[in-house]
Parts: C-alpha cells; structure tokens; sequence
C-alpha cells in the first residue's frame, strides 16, 4: 500500500512548457518551504516548442521578452527557431533542478476542490493507463490556451479527391518530402509567413492562399543593441535594458495601432510596398480588412517572406476556396491553383486548462460564466491560478508576473495562516466584457467557452507589462476583492481514499 502523502504537494503545476518551467522557479525561488510537482501529459517538456515540427517552427515574439526575467538569453538571434526556444527551456530546467519534478505522461482531467478540507483533488490519466489521484492546496494551471490534440480545420467540399498529401502544421510528419514540389499553404497568419519561406527553400513552388491578408510586419532577426552590449555590460544588465527597450516598442506600436490605425496601415502596406518592388499589387495582398491589432501581426524576420515572394519562389494568392480539385484548389474566381501537398494552416482549437474540468465542492465549473481577477484567477474558483499570456506582446511577459503573484499569494496566506484564497465579485456595478479582445477566428469561436474581464480593476485586463508590473508586483494582496479564510478541517498531508491508495 502507498503512502497516502507520496501524491500530496503544496502546489502542482499543470503542463511543463515555457509558463511551466517557468512557474516552478519562482515556486521554489520565493517559496523554499512549499512541495510543488509538475504533471505533463505528453512524454517530453517543452509544451508548444516541443509539439510543432513544421518547417520553419519559430517565434513571432523576441527572446528578449519571450525569455525568461530571471535567465537572460544568450543567442544572437532575438527572432529564435523552435528547437533553439524548446532547447533554452530545457537547459533552464535542468539548471534549477525543476526537471527532476516532472511526472511525465500525467494527464489532468478532473480537479475537484473541497472548502472544508482547502484542497484539491487532482484525477491523472497516467502512462500504464490507470487513473491516479494527487492533492495540492494550490493549483497552478500551466497549459496554454491550445487544444495539443488536434488543430482547426474548416473542411472544404472535395478534400477526399485531392490526389496529394493534405498536412495541418499541428500533425506534421516529418517523413513529408516536398523537394521540388508544388505546395499551398492554406492561411494568412502566423504559421503560415513562417512556412512559406521555409518550404519554398527547396519545393518547386509555394502558393500562400489567403481568403483575406494580414498584416506583415518585417523585423531583423537579430537585435543590434543586444549584439552591441554583449561583451560591454554585465549580461543580466545588458537583458535588462534590451528587455525593456523592446517592450516599450512594443508597447508604441500597439498604442499606435489603436489609435492612429490609418497611419499604421498606410506605414506597414509602405514598408511592404518598398519589400516587395513597385510594380507589386500590394493592396490586393497585404490591405486586411480590419485595423492593425484587431488580430495579431504577423513577423518575419529579416524580411524572409517577402524575399521569397520576390524571388518568384513563393506567390500570394488572395480569394475564396471553391473546391478541390484531384490536382489542387480552384477558387471562386476560376482560377486553378495546382499542388502536389497542401498544408491546412487554418488554425488552432483555443482550449481552457488543457480540457481538465473544475468542480468546486461538488458543483462543476462553466469558465464561461466566471470573470478574470487580474487575468490569472476566476472568480468563486479557490486557490487556482491559470497562466495567460499577453495578446499584444511575449506570452512568457504575464507568465512570469503570474508567478510571481501567485508566490506573494502563498506567503501572505502563510504569514496570516489563511488556507484559501478566492476572487469575489463584489461591486454590483461591474460590467462584463470579452476576456480577449481579438477578432481573431481562434477567439471568435471560442467566445462561448472564455471567461469575461471586468469594466474596473482589478478585473479589467490592462494587455500593458508597465501597469501590470507595478499591480502585481506592489499592489495590496488582501485588496477587498481577493477573499481569505481559514478551514477548519485543512490538514498538511490530507487523507487520500483507499481507491486511491490501490
């Protein structure tokens, strides 16, 4: 028989990929005196930099603010490939010994927490098949906003009679030979500007088909400023200053974006304008219909998409889908796009938690109608934190100020001997708006699946480091909103059931 208190942790740490590895350093950084494992359910850390392997798999954020605050990065690409990305998170567990806490193959799928006891009782699907029971007083949701198991795709009348390969960059195979191949890439965001270029190094022809544009936005792949300090100033002090500069260009260009949109449009389109040649039809190809930041931008580094349109490598192709075809798509207009593989990069299945239900003593959780404390707690959900990144800058910006808050909550309950901490609605004043505000097709179809934000903080989501960083960092813990108890029957190492124990 087991010992019941093998399973038990102050804190578990849902999926070990970049807020993961994250979230386990400040854990053990800030708060020695607290236990913490990490459940991942696939068999290798490294969440979204280990799971895609398409051609060309990197960031679209720098590594100056993707990186983590308390471990500079190093290489001289601030715009990184997904293996150096996936290996930087590996060498920073390895470093702090967070590797050693990892329960591989431990997939979460029920979290039910008890008032009576302050706990949680966490069901894993484990690698043997069987169910297995852990407990922790604090839950730290680490695993993404992504459902891993399979990507969006819209489906298109005559798909079964395409003689070729269909991939989604989600389930790529990495047998897939397209050497001197015609390919389409279905899509016009992120994934797709990172695919093109790369493909259209060795294929025979990449056509990026795009029902509308995005807009592009050049970046040089390596920062001068970084290359210029490094070797000059401490490196700790040399992340710093690069840091902030880019997060405050960052932060420029999206404050622009919402407010002088005209100008921005008209100052991107010209950038890409001057990429491509005068005599390109910019205007059929890179104008979107929406404002710049209603949906992400997309980067390319160095410019490496319009090089390979200009080189007559890779063409954009702009209109709707009709059909496939047994030799590729034809669209609305008739024209006939011939392809030997096509590549759906139409996007992910935004998903909450990694599928894991809630229940709270006994009742199940709708997210949905629950609101965002801070953009890391639901409110009348105990002792659970859920990291979510910023749309406007670095994902790993908020990850490390979640962390962070959630290591000032644990100290301040310690000091206090309070056991639970939960976020009350309490001004009947608040109104209720969209959690992300992207009209993005990924949020837009999960709308009825996302919490809201508030009309005021601490509900209200500011999307700005700067703010953020003063609110989580010096701002009241007990602030009249965060609720704080004490229960009765909380006991350090909790009683799990003899099913359990089997």
């Amino acid at each position: 028989m087991s010992d019941p208190s093998a399973n038990h942790f102050d804190v578990l740490i849902v999926g070990a990929g970049l807020s993961g590895i994250g979230a386990a350093y400040h854990i053990q950084h800030s708060c020695p005196g607290k236990t913490y494992a990490i459940l991942e359910g696939r068999s290798s850390m490294g969440g979204t930099w280990d799971l895609f392997r398409y051609p060309g798999v990197r960031s679209d954020s720098d590594m100056y603010t993707l990186g983590y605050r308390f471990r500079p990065w190093r290489d001289a690409k601030a715009i990184a490939d997904g293996p150096s990305i996936l290996q930087y998170i590996r060498e920073t567990a390895a470093e702090y010994g967070i590797d050693r806490k990892i329960r591989y193959g431990h997939r979460a799928k029920l979290a039910s927490w008890s008032s009576s006891d302050a706990l949680w009782t966490v069901e894993v699907d484990t690698p043997d098949g069987a169910t297995q029971l852990f407990t922790c007083n604090f839950l730290c949701m680490c695993s993404g906003y992504y459902n891993y198991s399979h990507g969006y795709m819209p489906g298109w009348p005559g798909m079964d009679r395409f003689a070729g390969a269909i991939v989604h960059p989600q389930k790529w195979p990495q047998d897939l030979d397209y050497a001197n191949k015609r390919v389409i890439v279905i899509g016009s965001g992120a994934t797709s500007v990172t695919l093109v270029p790369a493909m259209a190094e060795s294929a025979q022809h990449v056509y990026m088909l795009q029902r509308s544009p995005s807009y592009i936005l050049s970046l040089p792949s390596q920062d001068s400023i970084a290359n210029f300090l490094r070797g000059k100033v401490p490196a700790r002090l040399a992340y710093f200053l690069v840091r902030w500069k880019n997060v405050l260009i960052s932060w420029f260009l999206y404050h622009r974006s919402r407010t002088q949109p005209e100008k921005m449009k008209h100052w991107m389109m010209g950038l890409a304008q001057k990429a491509l040649g005068p005599d390109y039809d910019v205007a059929a190809h890179f104008n979107p219909r929406y404002n710049p930041w209603d949906q992400r931008l997309c980067l390319v580094p160095d410019g490496d998409l319009f090089r390979a349109v200009r080189s007559g490598k890779a063409s954009m192709v702009t209109g709707e889908i009709d059909t496939f075809t047994p030799h590729g798509i034809r669209l609305r207009s008739g024209r006939e796009l011939e392809a030997d593989i096509i590549v759906t990069a139409t996007g992910l299945q935004l998903q909450l938690l990694g599928g894991m239900q809630l229940c709270v003593d006994g009742a199940p959780v709708n997210l949905s109608h629950a609101m965002t404390y801070k953009g890391m707690m639901y409110s009348d959900v105990p002792n659970l934190a859920s990291t979510f990144g910023y749309t406007n800058a670095s994902w790993t910006l908020k990850a490390d100020l979640t962390a962070e808050y959630v290591c000032r909550l644990l100290k301040f309950m310690d000091a206090h001997g309070y056991t639970t901490c939960t976020a009350r609605k309490r001004d009947q004043s608040l109104g209720e708006q969209p959690a992300v505000d992207l009209t993005s097709g990924y949020i837009q179809r999960a709308l009825d699946q996302l919490p809201k934000q508030g009309s005021k903080r601490p509900w209200r989501l500011h999307q700005n480091y700067a703010l953020d960083l003063l609110e989580f960092r010096f701002s009241n813990v007990d602030d009249g909103t965060m609720e704080f108890s004490r229960a009765a029957g909380a006991v350090p190492h909790p009683k799990i059931s003899a099913a359990a124990r089997a």
